[in-house]
């Protein structure tokens, strides 16, 4: 399954060249997501 269906056909280099950056944007929202206790959440949902 793809990570993302943009309806590109197979063999266009412009899939990689589009989920590259969009691989390191969720990189870094993941690795600088405050945690519960810097957000200062008492209570986990």
């Amino acid at each position: 399954q793809p990570l993302l269906d943009l309806g590109m056909r197979l063999g266009e280099g412009s899939g990689a060249a589009a989920a590259v950056p969009l691989l390191r944007l969720a990189c870094r929202l993941h690795n600088e997501m405050a945690t519960f206790a810097e957000a200062s959440v008492s209570e986990k949902l």
